[in-house]
């Protein structure tokens, strides 16, 4: 008795969670406002639209491939150390990026963003296990973490689309420093320092290994969705699968690997970790669409745009609040993969949205995918990091990371690639002249322009031509999304039930 007391965290304790709740929201919000600002962006910088899917998701790309590298130095100097000096980066480099002079300064300056998050990411969680020892608080702490991070999703677009109506695209970066600043005055007043006492040693080549397979595969695909099936991408996709190979088996043989991978032997965490990517995968995937959709089909301005993103983030934010009472009545497993149904069903509805008048039928299909995709981010989270043991809790926790956001990372890219491919193959009406028609092709953004400049019989023809194509893009990353759900949840309530 007295130990379970001993065990329950006070006043302090939630006081520090407080405070850790500041970087998870510096890294949801750099998630979600590059795809509000892209439209300006694009009119500024004029990046290619292999460029604007690099502004957006190269910041995802590092972050997930550095998180495991963080985490282990992170055990190594101290986890509240690491979320300091993290921060202090993450803060420059939203300045480097809020002035950006092209796109590939804006590409460079995202990476280091990147880079920069994935310092605070795994320290957040693992110093939160740290703090709260009893079982039924650190899933509630978990839970107000998701929930914190959905918050930034929803803050993000509000925000982010009031600077957007009255400055510069480039103010949309900034908003991270004044977060930056209190999170460095108060951090080291309230969190406590954490050290692993037998931290292993860093491998830096297998560090470099980690991002390089992430990389190469995701160019490949990349080219695939620009240039169609090509040397380049297959080249690019079969070295980074076989630096993966080599990445798993250098952590077989080193003494103090990277990854160590006898954490996959549990079920739970294995199956866990798989249902994280793939419902992350689905979720950025539509709502990095779905950000595009809202200004260019429906012509919403940045600020509305985010108005009507906003209950999508709200339903992540009650689906991951209510994740521990669901808990105490139904068991967690039903409670992840009812939810998974849940958004499957939200999916479908997102194939019936139309070009003219679908708005109301897009935000009633988002909410329903949040809500369902709101508890599984907290359960499966929780049983990452507690059925890890207690010496390798940071390293749960930058995988626990690792896999949403190499997950939504990967369905920008993916679910973002076969939007564009679509999208690329619009019928372009009679009177078109070759060079416009290029560029009407490359991105909804340039047929508004081209559709602009054109007689108004053939720039109204071509306009609805080219909402109509994006549009059938939207149905069948909806589609996939719908199907992929439904194969996770069967899965998971499979493996689950046998771990």
């Amino acid at each position: 008795m007295n130990t379970d007391t001993a065990s329950r965290a006070g006043r302090r304790q939630w006081a520090g969670l407080a405070v850790l709740v500041l970087p998870t929201l510096l890294a949801s919000l750099e998630l979600t406002l590059p795809n509000l600002a892209l439209p300006a962006i694009s009119q500024d910088l004029s990046p290619s639209a292999a460029q604007s899917l690099w502004i957006v998701d190269i910041y995802g790309f590092l972050l997930a491939g550095s998180l495991i590298t963080m985490g282990t130095l992170g055990d190594r100097i101290g986890r509240r150390r690491m979320l300091l000096i993290g921060s202090a980066a993450f803060g420059l480099a939203s300045v480097l990026a809020a002035y950006s002079v092209n796109a590939e300064m804006l590409i460079a300056t995202r990476a280091l963003l990147g880079i920069a998050g994935a310092t605070l990411m795994p320290s957040s969680l693992s110093l939160a296990a740290t703090i709260f020892r009893d079982p039924r608080q650190r899933t509630v702490a978990i839970g107000i973490i998701i929930a914190c991070v959905a918050g930034g999703t929803a803050i993000g677009p509000l925000l982010g689309g009031w600077i957007l109506q009255h400055f510069r695209w480039g103010a949309v970066f900034l908003i991270a420093v004044p977060v930056t600043a209190v999170f460095l005055v108060i951090g080291p007043l309230l969190l406590p320092e954490h050290r692993e006492t037998r931290a292993r040693k860093m491998d830096p080549l297998s560090a470099v290994m980690s991002v390089v397979a992430v990389l190469t595969v995701i160019y490949g695909l990349k080219s695939f969705a620009e240039h169609g099936l090509g040397v380049a991408g297959v080249v690019s996709i079969v070295v980074g699968l076989t630096v993966a190979v080599l990445f798993v088996w250098r952590q077989r043989t080193l003494a103090h690997p990277l990854m160590d991978l006898r954490l996959f032997r549990s079920p739970s965490f294995s199956v866990s970790l798989a249902t994280l990517l793939f419902g992350v995968f689905v979720l950025f995937g539509v709502n990095f669409y779905l950000a595009q959709y809202l200004q260019l089909v429906f012509g919403l301005s940045p600020l509305h745009a985010g108005l009507w993103t906003a209950p999508a983030a709200c339903g992540v934010i009650v689906g991951s609040t209510l994740a521990p009472v669901l808990v105490r009545r139904v068991p967690p497993g039903m409670v992840v993969g009812t939810g998974l149904l849940l958004s499957a069903a939200g999916f479908l509805v997102l194939t019936q949205v139309t070009p003219a008048g679908g708005l109301p039928v897009l935000v009633i299909g988002s909410v329903v995918v949040s809500a369902g995709l709101g508890p599984m981010m907290t359960l499966t989270t929780d049983m990452v990091v507690g059925s890890a043991p207690a010496d390798r809790a940071g390293e749960a926790s930058a995988l626990s990371e690792t896999a949403p956001e190499l997950g939504g990372a990967l369905g920008i890219a993916v679910l973002g690639s076969v939007g564009t491919a679509i999208y690329s193959g619009m019928d372009i009406p009679p009177g078109v002249p070759a060079e416009a028609a290029e560029t009407a092709r490359s991105t909804l953004s340039g047929a508004i322009s081209v559709a602009a400049q054109s007689p108004a019989p053939i720039g109204v023809e071509l306009l609805a031509a080219a909402r109509a194509a994006f549009t059938e893009g939207l149905h069948l990353i909806a589609g996939i999304s719908t199907a992929v759900l439904v194969i996770t949840a069967a899965l998971f309530a499979l493996l689950v039930r046998r771990s």
